[in-house]
């Protein structure tokens, strides 16, 4: 047995610190950026394109939604309560391009004016075989379709950064842990010195993967929701008006 004196305590102690700050400081984000192979910097890149662009889609389409809703009620209102269908038009087009309600009654009030034009005339063999009330609705139908698929804008990506992302950080994890298996081969043992910058490299790629992954997952579900709560008030406002081109009335739905 060997007694240890406090001099010969203080220096294991010490260098046991030494050898402690050293692991810590290989497990920082400085080592893993300086010790990053091409497959990490590619795992690396990819994560922060994806994060980079689901964060702005999720901004982007925040925005839009909220303005979307925002103007809803104005748009449909200001369009039911003007007592001119002209006046109401007029209205319309002065509604910023974007604003999907507006778009759609224009489109609407555009195929009644051009099945009245080519039914007056001689060439209008379509307008002559779809009846009014079918051209009106074939027009509903597209711009609904236009308006509900530029909703969509961002959607997939965000699904996909929420289902892929994990794999990727995953990816780095797994390259990680075999880099910290050829060091401990290479070095013959075990130590933390030997393994602490692959593993900080695996541990730092997993979270960077969840990182972008979750906000984009969360964004995907909110806006999954808040764009059907969109898609159902595009589909009654066309009903609308459907039946106030075809017939020239307004059928009250029950609220």
């Amino acid at each position: 047995m060997f007694l240890q004196t406090p001099a010969t305590t203080d220096a294991a102690q010490a260098m046991g610190g030494n050898t402690n700050a050293e692991a810590m400081k290989a497990m920082g984000f400085s080592h893993l950026m300086e010790h990053f192979d091409w497959l990490g910097w590619v795992v690396f890149v990819t994560l922060v394109a994806m994060s980079f662009l689901s964060w702005y889609f999720i901004i982007a389409n925040g925005i839009r939604n909220a303005t979307v809703k925002a103007r809803a009620d104005k748009v449909i209102d200001g369009f039911w309560g003007n007592g001119s269908t002209q006046d109401a038009i007029r209205e319309l087009e002065a509604q910023p391009k974007s604003e999907p309600f507006s778009k759609i009654a224009l489109d609407a009030a555009s195929a009644v004016a051009h099945h009245q034009q080519t039914t007056a005339g001689t060439t209008g063999r379509l307008a002559e075989s779809l009846g009014r009330s079918e051209f009106i609705d074939r027009a509903l139908r597209q711009a609904v379709a236009r308006e509900s698929l530029r909703l969509e804008g961002g959607m997939t990506l965000l699904a996909t950064v929420g289902s892929a992302a994990p794999f990727v950080g995953l990816l780095g994890t797994v390259w990680g842990i075999y880099h910290a298996l050829i060091g401990i081969a290479a070095t013959g043992n075990a130590s933390m010195n030997a393994v602490a910058g692959p593993v900080g490299e695996a541990l730092i790629m997993t979270a960077f993967g969840l990182f972008a992954a979750i906000p984009a997952l969360f964004a995907y579900n909110f806006f999954s929701r808040s764009n059907r709560v969109v898609y159902a008030r595009f589909d009654e406002f066309a009903h609308d008006l459907h039946d106030f081109f075809a017939t020239g009335s307004r059928v009250e739905s029950q609220k």
